[in-house]
């Protein structure tokens, strides 16, 4: 059985060597369309302008039909299932990967999957989908636990741990990131419950967070540090899900950074069949975790409109997917969507455009599941279609498997508390925008993204807003 052991930070380490094995297919019309419009759009040197021809409504307008809803719910409530089960109960912790049909003798938690489970019984509160008792219990004895028994580092936790003692586990990096997803979920419970006690140990485990320790005398945040090496030689420079990072950062009551830490990562420009937009050399997940938590709608920075971004980044996703329909003939516009996940060689760090990994034909629910609140009615299409069409196979007790591939009937055994946790919070938030209004209270939240610049977008009607234009260009396709 496949252990999830390699870390983002690894991968991004060797991203630069993965190969991009399959050419491109000749552009759908769609994607010919769309190329078409922004060579000839009289403002074709402003993108936005023709974007409008792409996106035609606002996503955030959009209202599921009652099926459509009903398949929400029952998508979330069977990820929710997965982290009430595959908790500790005395600690919280929660599992990394688990069996999808069943839960096994595994014990490795992550702390990044505690932080999605910590958000996930928020809306399992609110929803009433388990005693409320008994969730308020287990966000307090996570918080507790957390608080004073988790070994840390500066307030920095384990990637990986036994999720029975809190101890290190396959040698793993404390990790920035995965804690930064962990004090999200953390302060989403202090924006949701009232309960003194919880609203004290999410502070406290938000405030003892020593930012500076990770910059250092850098201009930017590390990865993670090991007691064997010290701090890792990678650092969050460019960008990928790391908004969360410095926007903490900044809000920080105790070790806030500088402003100047939002402008020294590069934000590189990509195009696709004549589609630009902000992008990574990485996975489509990159542009959904900061979202999770978060609310980038209708505001920008000085860079760009984020949410806009994350629309147009899923958007060319679909587009490069289809193109690919002639090598991998399960793509349609009914499914869709790779991300990192399981694969018949292990976890994988794929997807594209560029491609990026052995790309096979295989599905990832969480791609779609993931991007709820940016295409809504594609998205939902593809659920509709993974839940419908396959059935068992790719439906257990905990939702969808972490992939499968319809083309070899190779189906994952396994599902992955950071997957099935993405997809849960994004189709809360596609259903109600429940975790950006609580997570948003938090003053330090507001304080982080005030300090970043972001401001209100002007334009108030109903299509997406320009991203601008970058010096630092990378381009996939021209």
């Amino acid at each position: 059985m496949t252990t999830h052991r390699i870390s983002r930070r690894q991968w991004l380490r060797q991203a630069a060597g993965f190969a991009a094995a399959f050419p491109l297919a000749s552009a759908p019309l769609e994607a010919a369309l769309a190329a078409r419009v922004l060579r000839n759009a009289p403002g074709k040197n402003d993108p936005g302008k023709a974007y409008l021809n792409l996106f035609p409504a606002d996503p955030t307008r959009y209202r599921f039909t009652l099926d459509e809803d009903a398949l929400l719910e029952n998508i979330e409530r069977t990820s929710f299932q997965y982290f009430w089960e595959q908790a500790h109960p005395e600690t919280g912790l929660v599992k990394d990967r688990n069996l999808a049909a069943a839960p096994d003798e595994r014990n490795v938690a992550s702390i990044a999957a505690t932080g999605f489970g910590l958000t996930a019984l928020c809306i399992a509160h609110q929803r009433a989908w388990q005693d409320p008792l008994q969730i308020l219990q287990r966000v307090k004895n996570t918080l507790r636990f957390a608080c004073t028994r988790l070994p840390h580092q500066r307030g920095f936790l384990w990637h990986f741990m036994n999720m029975a003692n809190g101890q290190r586990a396959f040698q793993s990096e404390v990790s920035s990131i995965d804690t930064a997803i962990f004090l999200c979920g953390a302060l989403a419970c202090r924006g949701y419950f009232d309960d003194l006690e919880i609203q004290d140990l999410a502070s406290r485990l938000y405030q003892r967070a020593d930012w500076n320790w990770l910059v250092r005398n850098e201009e930017t945040i590390a990865m993670g540090w090991t007691p064997e090496s010290g701090f890792l030689r990678s650092r969050w420079d460019s960008y990928s899900e790391l908004m969360m990072l410095p926007l903490l950062a900044l809000g920080s009551p105790t070790h806030p950074l500088t402003p100047g830490v939002w402008d020294a990562w590069s934000r590189p420009n990509f195009e696709f069949d004549g589609i630009r937009y902000v992008g990574a050399h990485a996975p489509l997940f990159v542009h959904q975790y900061s979202h999770a938590w978060f609310d980038f709608r209708n505001v920008r920075d000085r860079h760009a409109d984020y949410f806009t971004n994350s629309i147009i980044a899923t958007k060319v996703h679909k587009l490069w997917c289809l193109e690919l329909a002639t090598q991998f003939p399960d793509y349609t516009e009914d499914l869709w969507g790779i991300t990192s996940s399981d694969s018949p060689h292990g976890y994988t760090a794929w997807g594209g455009p560029p491609p990026m990994g052995h790309i096979d034909g295989s599905i990832v629910p969480c791609a779609a599941g993931g991007s709820l609140p940016f295409m809504p009615e594609e998205t939902i299409r593809v659920l509709q279609t993974v839940r419908e069409k396959y059935g068992s196979r790719a439906w257990q007790r905990y939702g969808y498997v972490d992939a499968f591939n319809p083309l070899t009937n190779w189906y994952s055994q396994d599902v992955l508390g950071i997957d099935a946790g993405i997809t849960l919070l994004m189709a809360e938030n596609a259903r109600s925008g429940f975790v950006w209004d609580h997570f948003m209270k938090n003053p330090e939240a507001q304080r982080g993204m005030s300090q970043a610049g972001f401001h209100p977008v002007e334009s108030a009607d109903a299509h997406p807003r320009p991203v601008p234009e970058f010096t630092s260009v990378s381009t996939t396709r021209k």
